[in-house]
């Protein structure tokens, strides 16, 4: 459980505690109150506030039980446990709103005679009036935090609280008035106002239990995938809520010359995206690869080659205008008879036609892959000096100087040379390779037993 969730947690059971309190020791008092003045509106009132105490008890227990992480049984988490709380609450309370709208027909049938009518109902309703107030604006504040479907339940609880205490207020007032039908009329109103709460209340419940999603949600974490980098569009969103957490799973669509790792990465950034858009998120994303309007040639062929797990490199592309030229050099093992590395360029060929038509012209040069990790060891240092040597005097004269950092190693393929060098700043890639090509093709010439020579060239030193 992370810190942020064990705080919502910890709110969560605080304030429902404290609604507890608050809920028993005003039903009490207004149950004691109404039975002595034989106020209709005021029991009614009373009997809410027991309601509101048992829905109370019941959202500090099921708050603790949704808070539980997913398990085998329920992967999703437990969140739904308060959905169906509050919708269990709200059927308490149409029962209580019937059988007030019941006994409320009753006493305005047979004429019951008015409450007695003394300063004391008057300030426990007030008191309440207060209690409630505080109460519902307190769990308001933390359902709308931890979005608690059972707090926000009971916030509506406390809420109906203070109108229908304002409503018995305003019945009293007509009783002693002299209207008889006052107590009764704000029972009724009590009633009615039970009812409208409940519906409000039994429409969002029953719209997370059916997996309704929720209002806007969709478009705030799909603005929020497609600013992550590396997300061509977004083909298909879901978003369902359980509990506090929003779990979504989008179809992203990316390019498909990322490797694996860029993929993961996109994912990791998108998860990131929806957390900081929705807060308590849960992202299934997949991703599918899709070709770019603005994939080159080459692209398009390193992608094929990956598809059939083949190293290849140095690929060429030549636009004869109405006929496309492919070259590439293709690495496989060194021990492999021709037969089967010919089958293999074969089908890669066939490929690549099949994705740029039959007319495209492919010539794949096969050479034998470089082995992984090759034993070798640090070659004798006169081996080095006149390795650097010849390298020194091959460069004599020419574009390329500074024959620096020459490192020799005996491998079981044969002789690993390295070496940097320098050249003019202003000199093109091309004409840079071109030159320190020249001196690698002298050297294998002059020292046969070397097996590869790999060179780095650098600008001149500041």
């Amino acid at each position: 459980m992370t810190a942020t969730h064990a705080h919502k947690s910890s709110t969560k059971t605080s304030v429902a505690a404290i609604s507890i309190l608050a809920s028993g020791s005003m039903a009490v008092a207004k149950l004691v109150v109404g039975i002595a003045i034989g106020s209709l509106a005021l029991i009614s009132e009373a009997l809410h506030s027991a309601i509101d105490l048992v829905a109370t008890i019941i959202t500090w227990a099921v708050v603790r039980v949704s808070d539980q992480p997913a398990d085998a049984e329920h992967h999703y988490g437990h969140g739904k446990f308060e959905s169906l709380s509050a919708l269990g609450i709200t059927a308490l309370l149409y029962v209580l709103a019937g059988g007030i709208l019941v006994e409320a027909y009753g006493r305005l049938s047979e004429g019951t005679p008015p409450p007695t009518i003394s300063a004391i109902p008057f300030i426990v309703l007030v008191i309440d009036i207060a209690i409630n107030f505080w109460r519902a604006r307190a769990l308001h504040r933390a359902a709308r935090e931890t979005r608690s479907q059972a707090l926000a339940a009971d916030a509506l609880h406390f809420a109906s609280d203070v109108l229908g205490s304002t409503a018995v207020i305003a019945g009293l007032i007509l009783a002693g008035l002299g209207f008889w039908w006052g107590d009764a009329a704000a029972a009724v109103a009590v009633a009615v106002m039970i009812g409208f709460l409940g519906l409000k209340m039994t429409r969002a419940t029953v719209e997370t239990l059916l997996d309704r999603a929720p209002e806007g949600i969709t478009e705030k974490a799909e603005a929020a995938i497609r600013s992550v980098s590396g997300v061509v569009d977004v083909d298909r969103m879901r978003v369902r809520m359980v509990g506090p957490t929003y779990f979504i799973d989008a179809i992203a669509k990316v390019p498909r010359t990322y490797p694996i790792d860029r993929v993961e990465e996109i994912k990791r950034k998108a998860q990131a995206a929806v957390s900081e858009a929705l807060g308590d998120a849960d992202l299934t994303f997949t991703a599918v690869p899709v070709a770019r309007d603005n994939e080159t040639v080459r692209d398009r062929v390193m992608v094929i080659a990956r598809n059939s797990g083949l190293a290849v490199h140095h690929v060429t592309v030549h636009d004869l205008g109405s006929k496309l030229i492919v070259s590439l050099d293709l690495e496989v093992d060194g021990e492999m008879p021709l037969t089967s590395a010919h089958d293999i360029a074969h089908n890669l060929e066939r490929s690549i036609r099949e994705e740029f038509g039959e007319d495209v012209e492919v010539d794949t040069h096969i050479e034998p892959l470089e082995p992984e990790l090759p034993h070798g060891t640090d070659a004798p240092a006169e081996r080095v000096e006149a390795i650097k040597k010849a390298l020194t005097g091959f460069a004599a004269n020419g574009a390329i100087h500074d024959i620096h950092n020459v490192r020799v190693r005996d491998t079981d393929a044969g002789e690993i040379v390295n070496f940097h060098c320098r050249a003019a700043p202003s000199m093109s890639v091309i004409k840079v390779h071109e030159c320190v090509d020249e001196i690698e093709r002298a050297l294998r010439r002059a020292f046969p037993s070397i097996k590869r020579v790999i060179s780095h060239a650098e600008p001149p030193r500041a």
